[in-house]
């Protein structure tokens, strides 16, 4: 079963999360990022998820995670929860 591992930063607006990668995409680091603007409790942990299979994420999230590329930032990602920026740091295809 393919495994995955991510970190993410949680919004309530499209246009906080279109802000938020910007500034990571000019160099400013994720995690720190996470830190402070993420809603999720996983900000405690720059964003961090640790490692998940397919269907432990809700479905939108899971589309991104197992077919979008690694190491990139991607979104806005809109969920029931808000808006996420998703980092995929491992994928594998077991």
């Amino acid at each position: 079963m393919a495994r995955a591992a991510a970190r993410h930063i949680l919004v309530e607006t499209e246009d906080e999360c279109i802000e938020l990668k910007t500034k990571i995409e000019g160099g400013d680091d994720f995690a720190e990022v996470a830190r402070a603007n993420s809603t999720c409790p996983s900000s405690a942990e720059g964003g961090a998820l640790g490692e998940f299979g397919p269907g432990q994420m809700v479905k939108e999230f899971d589309d991104v995670v197992f077919s979008s590329e690694l190491g990139k930032v991607h979104g806005p990602i809109r969920t029931q929860f808000g808006f996420h920026l998703i980092e995929i740091t491992s994928r594998t295809e077991d």
